[in-house]
């Protein structure tokens, strides 16, 4: 059983999620508004509509690979479902990003830790695709406590004519064979296979809430709420832990690993949050165990905003390197921030997400909101930032006009090239006509997790069972 001291600490696991989005990046013959920024419209939407939700069909974490040909997700009953780009819409001018199931698998199901009377949910955390080295794809899945390691591959041709087993695949009897003949190869309809190539075990006491593929292409760490360990792909029965801040006597227990990641580019850099919101950026050169971190990145608190609930907020429930590699991005409760890699002292940026929520804090204690796990994302230039809230709205901040916008992905607006409209909320006083109200936001509609396509704006945000979808405007 978990120390009852992690209570006040940690921040509830719910499902996965890297952000990103923009409104001055736009891609080929996109058209723009006169302010120069992005118009984004509804693309596609996956999953049933329906007001029925069953729980297992929640997703709890959503991921493109390197080139943003494919985009996986993963659900609280343990599948993963990956989607695949459809080639006609890459061709297309102007570019679509419509997608179509490529594949689909039962990655984890439900176990029992008898040693601990514990039962370990099959709902997946996070996915990380490795990069491409041949024709198949491979990608990391983990629940609470189990990383498995995916070949997914295509096969469109199979053997026929074996000496020793007829077409049903039974053997023959050798008395009746007269001559040898040569198998052949020949056409069949297409067949998307997913196989589990490494499992990893055993290795962490706690809920796992991040593993990152490294940039070495050989290695990847996984962290828990008190450790991160370090793997080879190829190893599944060993793992160096190379983070742990479990005290000795856990009473003294003061904070908790929330989200680690590697660097993009250097292989020996990566970097953990905590739920004090502290980000150490650890250099595995210096030791072996690196419990002693090479930066400290810290914004000291405002006097002014402090509050029962200041711990509570200011816990990091997501951190992401951008894809320069020269930043980092961080969300809390309320916020975003952007970091300089080179300036420890505080934030460059700061975005608020919903500021206007600070009013509620004890009603969204009491009814444990408070603790969701919002994830953050980077757009495909690293100029603009995306991130999730409630209502369904997800929050879009333009690090260059500094500009924001919030958005909604609803069934409302599930129709082809339907563009979004920007949502005001009105946190007191008369509400305008165009204004949506704190007191009639819904709490159980949350946007946790959402993906940024590497390349071009394509976003996929994960709205409860449905994965929507949305490009910008053609």
């Amino acid at each position: 059983m978990e120390h009852s001291a992690f209570k006040p600490l940690m921040i509830r696991q719910s499902s996965l999620t890297r952000l990103g989005s923009m409104l001055n990046t736009a891609v080929g013959n996109s058209k723009k508004p006169a302010n120069g920024e992005i118009q984004w419209c509804f693309s596609q939407v996956k999953g049933t509509l329906d007001d029925e939700i069953t729980e297992a069909d929640i997703i709890s974490c959503v991921e493109f690979n390197h080139d943003g040909d494919l985009l996986a997700t993963g659900d609280k009953g343990g599948r993963v479902v990956i989607f695949q780009r459809d080639p006609g819409s890459k061709t297309s001018v102007p570019k679509r990003g419509e997608y179509n199931v490529y594949s689909t698998f039962q990655s984890h199901e439900p176990e029992f830790d008898y040693l601990k009377s514990l039962e370990i949910e099959e709902k997946i955390n996070k996915i990380r695709w490795l990069r491409r080295k041949n024709p198949a794809h491979f990608l990391l899945s983990t629940n609470d406590k189990t990383i498995k390691l995916w070949k997914v591959s295509e096969r469109d041709k199979r053997a026929e004519g074996y000496n020793l087993k007829d077409e049903a695949g039974e053997m023959k009897d050798r008395g009746v064979l007269t001559g040898l003949r040569v198998p052949v190869l020949k056409p069949m309809e297409l067949m998307v296979e997913a196989s589990p190539r490494r499992i990893y075990a055993n290795a962490h006491t706690y809920h796992i809430n991040s593993i990152s593929v490294n940039s070495d292409a050989e290695t990847y760490l996984s962290a828990d709420d008190l450790r991160i360990n370090l793997w080879h792909l190829d190893i599944t029965d060993q793992s160096f832990n190379i983070v742990d801040i479990k005290p000795a006597n856990m009473e003294e227990l003061t904070e908790v690993i929330t989200a680690a990641e590697f660097h993009p580019t250097d292989c020996n850099h990566f970097v953990y949050s905590s739920s004090k919101g502290l980000i150490r950026l650890c250099d595995m050169r210096m030791a072996a165990l690196c419990d002693r971190h090479a930066k400290l990145f810290e914004e000291p608190e405002d006097p002014a905003n402090r509050s029962f609930f200041s711990e509570i907020i200011s816990s990091i429930s997501d951190v992401k390197f951008s894809r320069s590699g020269r930043y980092m991005l961080s969300r809390d409760y309320l916020s975003v921030k952007v970091w300089d890699l080179h300036m420890e002292t505080k934030p460059i940026e700061t975005y608020p997400v919903h500021e206007y929520l600070r009013s509620k804090l004890c009603s969204l204690y009491e009814n444990d909101c408070i603790f969701d796990k919002f994830e953050c994302c980077w757009g495909n230039n690293d100029q603009a930032v995306l991130t999730g809230s409630y209502n369904n709205f997800f929050r879009m901040f333009d690090r260059t006009s500094k500009r924001d916008v919030t958005l909604e992905a609803s069934r409302e607006i599930a129709r082809p090239k339907t563009t979004l409209k920007a949502k005001k909320i009105c946190s007191g006083g008369k509400r305008k006509k165009d204004e949506v109200s704190v007191d009639s936001l819904d709490f159980n509609k949350k946007i946790l997790h959402t993906a940024w396509h590497p390349t071009e704006n394509i976003i996929a945000v994960a709205a409860t069972n449905n994965l929507f979808i949305f490009q910008d405007k053609f």
